[in-house]
């Protein structure tokens, strides 16, 4: 059985499947995150959709590299939840599938390719009352 961690689902309304990759990434006591700004404005551990044909690992490099400008090193699965939520930038609610995995961020190639993304270093300790959602902080706080 797969943890939820959030809002409950509403009856009322019909959620798409969406899953996902995201990662901690420590490095020398810190915690690479990344800050989405609008529409979301919150921070959050870096990862993001599985396109169609992508392994979680594909999408894992690809989404760390859009929303940070690093590359990563040894990714490591840490386990999954779900979560429901609405997407604004797709207008649409899901069902998000929440693979979590611990990697090394190794090498800073850019800065974030994706609009409204900043990389953001933060103490782990920080990171866990900062985090925008439980089942980020829950596995994070696993990990430190």
């Amino acid at each position: 059985m797969i943890r939820r961690y959030g809002t409950p689902p509403k009856h009322d309304v019909r959620y798409g499947l969406r899953p996902g990759a995201y990662v901690i990434l420590p490095r020398d006591g810190m915690l690479l995150l990344t800050w989405q700004g609008d529409p979301h404005n919150e921070l959050q551990l870096p990862g993001g959709g599985i396109d169609p044909g992508e392994t979680p690992i594909q999408a894992l490099h690809r989404e760390v590299f859009e929303e940070t400008g690093w590359r990563i090193a040894k990714p490591r699965r840490l386990g999954a939840f779900r979560r429901f939520t609405w997407m604004p930038e797709y207008k649409r609610h899901a069902e998000k599938l929440c693979h979590i995995y611990v990697a090394r961020p190794t090498l800073r190639i850019s800065h974030p390719v994706e609009p409204n993304h900043t990389a953001v270093w933060v103490s782990p300790t920080d990171a866990l009352g900062m985090l925008a959602n439980d089942g980020d902080a829950a596995f994070l706080r696993d990990v430190i």
